[in-house]
């Protein structure tokens, strides 16, 4: 059991595969815990082994955070914990239909999940851990943020925006004591396939990474201050690389005349 203390870790979409394993992991490091998932009968379950395995607080709150009504009460609950001091966004939904076949109401509920949530919930977090001078969100993105082409466009597009919602966090909040970190696992064995209309036994073996496995490294990339995590990229440059070709397009991005290989007679004054 672990003596130390980091304060208070909220963990969403806590009561399996990713998030438990967080949970976990988190608590024996020496965190309380705040769970939050939509089934209050795994959250109990979850809570109870871990705080007699940890010695930590764990606390549940069930909430669909698709619904707005939940999504406040999770909100509110952020603001009232003076100790919360890490904020993991992980709940989320896949989808693997390509566009003409998905349905549009499950696009929208993704949507709501995968992006609302995780920007509503840092919100409520960011404040005080700026008044505070410490914090720090990690948040649960996806390869297919950088490579969409792999599964549904939507999914890929709602996790290509956790990725940018990380970035823009970093340049905003890294000089006020706040730390934050997106992970963009591979395939993980986790009910996310079922849930997502397809089947992990159907992907080659070397693809799929356990969650205990993606958390640990993603931790460790964590504790290694990287922005951007990439548990299965065998070198940083690789992902160093991605980062400094796209800072690198900086300086082109935004010019009052286009490119000359458009051939535009362009209308600026001389």
């Amino acid at each position: 059991m672990s003596t130390k203390t980091f304060g208070t870790a909220l963990v969403t979409g806590a009561s399996s595969g990713i998030g438990a394993v967080y949970a976990d992991r988190l608590a024996r490091r020496g965190y309380d815990l705040i769970l939050v998932a939509r089934s209050k009968d795994k959250l109990d379950a979850l809570a109870k082994h871990i705080a007699k395995s940890t010695g930590r607080d764990v606390r549940i709150l069930a909430a669909d955070l698709t619904l707005d009504v939940d999504l406040r009460r999770v909100e509110q609950l952020i603001g009232e914990v003076t100790d919360l001091t890490l904020l993991v966004n992980n709940a989320g939904v896949g989808a693997t239909a390509p566009l003409l076949q998905a349905d549009v109401g499950k696009m929208t509920d993704l949507i709501a999940l995968n992006v609302t949530a995780p920007t509503r919930l840092a919100y409520a977090a960011v404040p005080g851990f700026v008044a505070r001078g410490n914090g720090a969100v990690v948040n649960i993105s996806s390869i297919v943020a950088i490579a969409p082409e792999l599964l549904n466009g939507v999914y890929g597009g709602s996790k290509a925006f956790v990725l940018a919602l990380t970035q823009s966090m970093h340049h905003e909040l890294a000089d006020k004591g706040v730390k934050v970190q997106a992970v963009l696992p591979g395939a993980t064995a986790t009910d996310f396939w079922p849930v997502a209309g397809s089947a992990v036994e159907n992907l080659p073996k070397d693809w799929v990474m356990s969650a205990e496995d993606m958390v640990d490294a993603s931790l460790a990339g964590f504790d290694a201050g990287e922005l951007v995590t990439i548990p299965s990229v065998e070198t940083t440059a690789l992902v160093d690389g991605l980062e400094a070709a796209r800072r690198a397009l900086f300086p082109e991005l935004s010019k009052s005349v286009p490119a000359s290989r458009y051939g535009v007679e362009t209308n600026v004054a001389a």
